[in-house]
């Protein structure tokens, strides 16, 4: 780390002190952003800072200004501000080699994606001239600054690699083969370089060579990493292999516009897009039959200016899909087909005039220098005139980028691809696009990786499958994880992709990245859009409706509604059946991932409350509709299958307003659900979202919601016949509810307690259990629980053989479901009444829906 002052070239300074320089490091690297204090710390000392750290700080600064001001004492001073809750070091670009660096890297891309090689070469050789060693090689490393060094160093690397495929393109293999050799040697692994080297010797007319260079790499891999050399590699070798001459051709023998493209699997290689040319074909592209078909058949009868918009979620394969389309309608665009990626750098789109300036230098034309817009579109669209061209447009920003390279005149037309579809534009053809279903997945997985892989475990590439959520470069990552890594089983990357909180870091490989699309998608939405987005990460895997949206995001319906369209238009969000929505599973992933980085505490628990809030409603909303009583508000749809459907979803809400510390919200969440989870016997989420809810009873203190969770626990345990817990879980409720004057719970223990004794043949002690049940009954404010005590009362008279005063006591319960208007209470009790009618049989249904074998003794006649 040198710094050169107002003293000129010759006259450096650098930090002496080691501390120092990472500070001067850290706010280098974030030149003109404030770098808290807090980060600085952690720089300086990692996990450990001492008890001065803050002071301590101070004290550097203060000698940085003091470094800086002796550098240049006009203005050195003022470019180190203190600015809450930190600093920030102010430089124009010029100041700054890492800037300039940049900016020529950036400048050397473009011009390498113009197929101006020479210019392309000289920018990246002026880019690589500034790099002294690796970065910030003096200096101690934090996370920060090493972030920023790997950063770095990748992009030095990719300075020198686009600067080697514009010396290629310009013929200058001759030259370059001992530099290239010496590359290859100092970094073994980096698998371009010697790709690089292979082209090289073999445009040399060295074809022995380039092959001998391939079968050392392929030595050394399989030696140390047992893993083969990547697909590209293997390409270029079997083309060298069959001497192919397509190989030898470059842009200074040929004068075509060249460019670098991505292959499908994300690696970069050399693709001749001069004049009718597109990129390959992906290899091993399967599926998309119907859209394929709709799309061809859309370019066969494209009427004049209209054209096909491909449009879906990022990773869907849009440019995969485009491409396949191109090279299939060959036939119908006899004058040529043209490929131009119009965001060649994430963030930076083309701007229309430059895109128009790459298509007519790609078809041979040349205007002159400073040519005006009006020159350029007029220029351009006499190339399209009565010819029948086809134009694949990739990466469409906006409309006013795409407007003026569209045919206006029958016979051309062209494919958009485009995360968003330009639907003001005139004549557009939509064609969204959706993951891949499970067979077309598993065919596209198949083609990766070989028949073998797939076949030899089946279970473990559906679970994989599922996991990348049907996205295709999901799968395609998975496939060159497998391909590289040999000795890895399907199943033991499934193990890797199960845990959510780790999966899109898990699902890179290279420059394959499958995080990379998905958090550009998020981060160009609008903030509202993103904080949507993060929110509706609080919702499971699946489709969700519009209540349990509005809930998570607290809004109305139509703001819910608005920001959701809104999330679909930019593909982030699927709509679904039902006015209901799904993010897709990836997508959902990122929204987790977001949502732990970007929501406060206050605000994920905030919503989590709201989305709790949102169930209770809708579970006693289903449970009037099926008891026959009055609901307010709109009926559900499907009431009696909607438990089953969204056990899932629920039993996650109270799991997570417990993680949040919403105790309150988990409490009553699950005393909504009690009725159904026992209507289902659904004993496991039972089991879990009670023992959750006594836990949030207990700290918040709510005596009646914990007497009430330990009698549902006490019930579920007598239902699956663990006796000794059903009674320690009712005498715990009795004790609490009678110690709180509680005496609905009161008296719901007290039954379970009865009927505990009932079942071990004890009749005086379940008598005197249920006299008390009778006393402490609630009366007309619960007959809920009356019900449930009179209809203990007449099974405890139908075991004493007295099944008179047992008709009696189901007369009332029939009495007390008709006042409830449940009909499912109501059905229980005519039952009963049978059964008090004719006896019990082998079978008694001794609460709704739950059965007891029964020892079957002879009763008096019936006195009525």
């Amino acid at each position: 780390m040198e710094i050169e002052g107002s003293a000129g070239p010759g006259v450096l300074h650098t930090p002496q002190a080691a501390k120092l320089r990472v500070v001067l490091g850290t706010l280098l690297v974030r030149a003109n952003q404030v770098v808290s204090v807090e980060s600085l710390v952690t720089e300086l000392w990692r996990e450990e800072p001492p008890r001065t750290a803050t002071a301590t700080l101070h004290v550097y600064v203060s000698q940085l200004r003091k470094l800086l001001d002796a550098v240049d004492p006009a203005r050195g001073r003022e470019l180190l501000h203190t600015q809450p809750p930190g600093y920030r070091l102010s430089l124009t670009p010029d100041l700054l080699d890492l800037t300039a660096f940049e900016e020529l890297y950036r400048l050397g891309r473009e011009a390498m994606a113009d197929g101006r090689y020479r210019r392309a070469a000289d920018l990246q050789r002026r880019a690589i001239a500034l790099w002294r060693g690796p970065l910030l090689s003096d200096t101690p490393h934090g996370p920060l600054l090493e972030g920023a060094a790997a950063q770095l160093a990748e992009a030095g690397g990719a300075a020198l690699d686009q600067r080697i495929r514009a010396d290629l393109e310009l013929g200058r293999h001759h030259e370059l083969i001992a530099e290239l050799r010496s590359l290859a040697a100092e970094h073994p692994l980096r698998e371009e370089l010697h790709g690089h080297l292979m082209l090289a010797l073999y445009r040399a007319g060295r074809q022995a060579e380039a092959l001998q260079a391939f079968a050392e790499l392929r030595k050394m891999l399989v030696a140390e990493l047992a893993i083969e050399p990547g697909p590209p590699l293997q390409r270029l070798h079997r083309r060298i292999l069959a001497g192919d001459p397509g190989l030898l051709r470059t842009a200074a023998e040929t004068g075509s516009a060249e460019t670098v493209r991505e292959d499908a699997d994300g690696t970069a290689s050399l693709g001749i897009a001069a004049g009718t040319a597109l990129p390959a074909a992906d290899p091993v592209f399967t599926g998309r039959g119907a859209a394929l078909a709709q799309v061809e058949e859309l370019l066969r009868n494209a009427p004049a200016g209209s054209f096909v918009a491909v449009a879906g979620q990022p990773g869907v394969g849009k440019t995969a899909f485009a491409l396949e389309v191109a090279h299939r309608s060959g036939p119908y665009f006899p004058d040529g087909r043209l490929f131009l990626d119009l965001q060649p750098e994430p963030g930076r789109p083309l701007p229309a005039t430059k895109a128009i300036s790459t298509l007519l230098r790609r078809r041979g034309v040349r205007l002159a220098h400073g040519a005006g817009a009006g020159e350029l579109h007029d220029a351009w669209q006499e190339q399209l005139t009565d010819r029948q061209l086809l134009l694949v447009l990739d990466n469409a920003d906006s409309e006013a980028q795409l407007r003026p390279l569209l045919p206006t005149t029958a016979g051309s037309s062209a494919i958009v691809t485009a995360r968003r579809l330009p639907a003001g534009l005139g004549g557009i053809r939509p064609v969204l696009l959706d993951a891949l279903d499970p067979e077309e997945a598993r065919l596209l997985f198949t083609a990766a990786v070989g028949p073998e892989r797939e076949a030899a475990e089946p279970a473990a590439v559906r679970e994989l499958l599922e996991l990348c959520g049907g996205l295709p470069l999901a799968v395609r990552v998975a496939a060159a994880q497998l391909t590289a890594r040999p000795h890895w089983s399907v199943a033991s990357l499934v193990d890797r992709l199960r845990d959510e909180r780790f999966r899109l870091g898990e699902l890179r490989i290279g420059e394959l990245d499958t995080r990379a699309p998905l958090l550009r998608a998020y981060q160009d939405a609008r903030p509202e859009l993103r904080r949507a987005f993060r929110l509706l990460g609080l919702l499971p895997a699946g489709p969700f409706g519009r209540a349990a949206a509005g809930a998570v995001l607290g809004l109305s319906p139509a703001g819910t509604t608005r920001l959701l369209d809104g999330l679909v238009d930019d593909r982030l969000l699927v709509a679904g059946d039902r006015a209901g929505c799904q993010l897709p599973e990836l997508l959902r992933v990122l929204a987790v991932e977001r949502l732990a980085e970007e929501e406060s505490p206050q605000d994920i628990g905030d919503a989590i409350e709201r989305l709790c809030a949102e169930y209770a409603r809708a579970a006693g909303q289903v449970a009037a509709v099926l008891t026959h009583a009055r609901p307010s508000g709109d009926e559900p749809h499907e009431p009696a299958a909607w438990f089953t459907r969204e056990r899932d979803a629920l039993v996650r809400a109270v799991r997570q307003a417990h993680g949040a510390g919403r105790w309150t919200a988990a409490v009553r969440l699950v005393a909504a659900l009690d009725g159904h989870l026992e209507t289902h016997a659904a004993w496991g989420a039972w089991a879990e979202t009670h023992a959750l809810a006594l836990d949030a009873a207990r700290r918040c203190g709510d005596r009646a919601a914990e007497a009430r969770t330990l009698r549902s626990l006490g019930d579920l345990a007598w239902q699956q016949r663990r006796l000794e817990e059903a009674e320690e879980h009712y005498g715990l409720a009795r004790r609490i509810a009678e110690e709180t004057g509680h005496r609905t719970e009161l008296s719901r223990a007290l039954v379970g307690l009865a009927e505990l004794r009932m079942d071990a043949g004890d009749g005086a002690a379940a008598d005197a259990l249920l006299t008390a049940a009778l006393a402490a009954d609630p009366g007309p404010g619960d007959p809920r629980a009356r019900f449930d005590v009179l209809r203990a009362l007449g099974f405890h008279a139908l075991s004493a053989g007295d099944h008179a005063r047992a008709h009696t006591r189901f007369t009332a319960c029939l009495d007390l479901a008709r006042t409830l208007h449940d009909r499912r209470l109501e059905s229980f009790a005519r039952r009963a009444l049978r059964t008090a009618r004719s006896g019990p049989g082998h079978r008694l249904e001794v609460r709704p829906g739950v059965w007891r074998l029964h020892e079957r003794r002879p009763l008096p006649e019936p006195a009525f």
